[in-house]
């Protein structure tokens, strides 16, 4: 919901990324991440997720003197009576495709950053972390006036253009809430397009709220998780929900206007009520419930992003706990996604 009317906010040190010219922000936001991300993580392939990222490609004869035993492929071995060993592509060739949430509900913010630019900012910590020499980056954008797709290519230039576009992307304000006589993309209908074309098995990012038809009895699915399934089954899939602290709670500040930005309905509610803020807040954290639930069913690795946090060091903290995982020994984590 989007609120009209003006609450507390703490003062920024600095400028705002808003506030900054497009090139600024890319400036400031490579700097962030190669600064302070760069050195939390190390190792030669960094990765948001952990995993060796090998894709098969395939068997050839085995090689004596050349090849390591521990890549034979038994079962073309046995079939054809002659030692053969797997074939896979290096881990460094890694694709990875971005599925962008930029629909109305995302243009809300009240801290820092609105969610829209806080997505932004999420795709560039994926973009400069998994860049590397033969990796690629593509992204579907999912906006009011439609679905936009990026090529994976690789290179610094590309991901500078992608961020360029993700930041000079239209919002509902400059349309006037005009589709251009088509329905806006939902979050269902950008996963099916991400399958088609995610073919090659690598990382999938899913920067949105999750909020896009999320059903009212908290025991019904939400129409996107089967979607998010199908990807989960051949990718790495990482789920960044990003969320602003007045989407979880109402501040005490009298009458004001509640607005959907999806359906533009609106409705004035006066927040001195102490009981109506209690319910809110109540029915708010039933409905990130609900998403965390929904996410983890759907076998997706979860990366909560808040507006008023630190992003990167949420990033960061999240990267280190997933390598943990990984690290541990089989049956000493307790499952489910982070």
């Amino acid at each position: 919901m989007r609120r009209t009317g003006r609450g507390p906010a703490a003062v920024p040190a600095g400028p705002r990324l808003a506030d900054l010219a497009p090139d600024q922000r890319l400036r400031r936001l490579e700097l962030t991440v190669t600064r302070r991300l760069d050195g939390l993580l190390h190792g030669q392939y960094r990765g948001l997720l952990p995993g060796p990222g090998s894709e098969p490609a395939g068997s050839r004869e085995y090689r004596p003197g050349e090849d390591e035993v521990r890549r034979m492929d038994w079962a073309v071995t046995a079939r054809t009576t002659v030692p053969h060993v797997r074939v896979v592509d290096a881990d460094r060739e890694l694709t990875t495709w971005l599925l962008v949430d930029a629909s109305a509900s995302m243009e809300f913010g009240t801290a820092e950053l609105d969610k829209r630019e806080l997505s932004v900012a999420a795709v560039a910590a994926v973009g400069f972390l998994t860049a590397g020499v033969g990796n690629r980056l593509g992204a579907l954008l999912a906006a009011p006036t439609g679905l936009r797709r990026f090529p994976a290519q690789s290179g610094r230039t590309h991901l500078l253009g992608l961020l360029r576009a993700l930041l000079a992307a239209p919002r509902t304000a400059d349309h006037d809430g005009a589709s251009g006589g088509f329905e806006p993309p939902d979050l269902t209908d950008a996963l099916l397009s991400a399958e088609r074309v995610a073919t090659r098995r690598g990382l999938v990012v899913v920067v949105s709220d999750f909020l896009d038809g999320l059903p009212d009895d908290p025991d019904q699915p939400p129409p996107w998780e089967r979607g998010l399934r199908r990807l989960a089954v051949r990718h790495q899939v990482l789920a960044a929900e990003v969320t602003d602290p007045r989407e979880l709670e109402l501040p005490d500040v009298g009458l004001i206007t509640l607005i959907d930005p999806e359906t533009g309905r609106r409705r004035e509610v006066c927040t001195s009520d102490r009981r109506l803020r209690e319910r809110y807040a109540a029915a708010a954290a039933a409905q990130r419930d609900q998403v965390r639930r929904a996410l983890r069913r759907s076998g997706a690795t979860h990366l909560p992003l808040r507006t008023d946090s630190d992003w990167c060091a949420d990033i960061a903290r999240h990267v280190q706990s997933q390598r943990r995982l990984a690290a541990a020994p089989a049956g000493s984590a307790s499952g489910g996604a982070a």
